[in-house]
C-alpha cells in the first residue's frame, strides 16, 4: 500500500511484477497518478484513515503524510509571520505502525524537519525500525 504519495514520487523506482494500492484524497491526482500507473489500484480518500482500516491487508506499507508543515521551509514563512504547527500525522502513523505493524514491513517517510524532536530517541528508534524492518 502506498499512501499519501501524490502522481507517484518513489513509485517510478519500483520496478518487478508487484501489486500496488495508492490511496490520494484529490480526484485530479489519482487520475495523473493511474495515467502513469494503469496496473496500479487507485482509491480517492483519506489515506490517513484507509490506512487505519486496511494495514493489516497489506504485506509492506509505504506512507508519505503530509511534509509541508515539517519542511524547513518553515524557517522562511516564519521571517515572514506565518507560524503553524506540525502536522502530527506523521508521529501518528510512526506510533500506529510500532504498535500495530509488527508483522508488517512498512515505511512512513518525510522531509527533513525543521526542528529537533524533543525526544530525539524516537525519532533515531524510528529510523532504525525501518531499516530493520525492510532488512527482515
Amino acid at each position: 500500500m502506498k499512501t499519501l504519495d501524490g502522481i507517484g514520487g518513489n513509485r517510478k523506482l519500483w520496478k518487478g511484477d508487484i501489486e500496488v494500492t495508492a490511496v490520494e484524497n484529490n480526484t485530479e491526482i489519482a487520475k495523473v497518478y493511474q495515467d502513469f500507473f494503469p496496473k496500479d489500484k487507485v482509491i480517492v480518500g483519506d489515506a490517513h484513515q484507509y490506512l487505519l482500516n486496511h494495514y493489516k491487508e497489506f504485506d509492506f506499507i509505504w506512507s508519505s503524510p503530509p511534509c509541508k508543515s515539517h519542511s524547513v521551509c518553515n524557517y522562511f514563512l516564519k521571517g515572514q509571520g506565518i507560524i503553524r504547527f506540525p502536522d502530527m500525522k506523521l508521529y501518528e502513523e510512526i506510533i500506529f505502525m510500532q504498535m500495530h505493524g509488527k508483522d508488517i514491513k512498512w515505511v512512513v517517510e518525510n522531509v527533513r524537519p525543521y526542528y529537533k524532536p524533543k525526544q530525539s530517541q524516537l525519532n533515531n528508534f524510528a529510523l532504525l525500525t525501518f531499516k530493520e524492518r525492510l532488512n527482515n
